[in-house]
């Protein structure tokens, strides 16, 4: 890069749910701003991290995963997700290496001929994957689509990480940085609470839980002394999903709360007082006005 010269590049991240999307979206930001879960599909709209390598800004899209979609929830992630990678500067596609190309990863390889931007192929999780197949691999993707270069790394344990991170910063587009130098999300932080405690309910109830379920902050309140008051609400479709959330007792809905405090505090850097309540919202699945809420368009039909 030449010297004094600023740049900054849009990096649509892209791949199959579970792909580890958000996992190295953290990576390469170096703290969380994505929620990570067993539970596939937990990334609906299109959350920005930021890093800074040397003098480049890059801004990352993590795009919910691609597949086939049945509900309207469904058709609009994907359509957000696609939206994405039509937006930005880099596309980045994110293969499970253990998986190779599966009905999903074929799917999104026979739609990337569309995308005209530069391309970048990532197969993530190699340090749990055979070695030998996947040099094969590779060269079998690379036969379907073509790419401007291809890494191989771990977004778990951040091997491989750099020399993705080097890359995207040397091919971003001159210009000026869009956000503060010590920015490393655009997500304001009531969003970003709850899409905490919206991880630490997946993680528990990942099995009996649908993905419907959603967590918005309702109110946020600086107390004296530093510390911060938040109330946030779960939805949920019914009744029995209610009584799941809270569990026996109360029990369950503790748990979450003690995990989500914890984690809220480490992000704000303060003492953080959660309170959290469960509804009942009907439908919810179907009304315009969750789907802004969520930054994602509301699809017709």
């Amino acid at each position: 890069m030449v010297e004094g010269q600023t740049r900054c590049g849009f990096i649509a991240l892209i791949g199959a749910p579970n792909a580890g999307k958000s996992t190295l979206i953290n990576a390469l930001v170096g703290a969380k701003v994505s929620i990570v879960s067993r539970k596939v599909q937990t990334t609906r709209a299109l959350v920005r991290g930021i890093a800074i390598v040397g003098q480049a800004q890059l801004v990352l899209m993590d795009t919910p995963g691609i597949f086939a979609p049945k509900r309207r929830l469904d058709r609009a992630m994907v359509t957000t997700a696609w939206g994405g990678a039509s937006d930005a500067d880099i596309v980045a596609l994110l293969i499970d290496a253990r998986k190779g190309v599966d009905d999903e990863a074929a799917s999104i390889l026979g739609k990337l001929a569309e995308v005209r931007q530069p391309k970048v192929l990532v197969l993530n999780k190699v340090d749990v994957a055979d070695k030998p197949a996947l040099l094969a691999l590779a060269q079998k993707i690379g036969a379907q689509a073509k790419f401007d270069a291809t890494f191989m790394l771990s977004a778990l344990t951040g091997d491989g990480v750099d020399d993705l991170k080097k890359w995207l910063a040397e091919h971003s587009p001159v210009g000026p940085w869009h956000y503060p130098e010590d920015q490393i999300s655009d997500a304001p932080m009531r969003a970003l609470a709850a899409e905490i405690t919206r991880e630490k309910l997946f993680n528990r109830l990942h099995q009996e839980l649908p993905y419907q379920a959603t967590v918005e902050t309702e109110s946020w309140k600086e107390l004296r002394g530093g510390d911060v008051r938040i109330e946030q609400t779960i939805y949920v479709e019914r009744e029995s999903q209610r009584k799941i959330v809270l569990g026996k007792g109360g029990a369950t809905i503790k748990a979450i709360g003690a995990e989500a405090r914890k984690e809220i505090a480490e992000m704000t850097e303060q003492k953080v007082h959660l309170f959290l309540f469960v509804k009942v919202r009907e439908g919810w699945g179907d009304d315009p006005e969750r789907y802004r809420a969520m930054g994602i368009e509301f699809p017709k039909e």
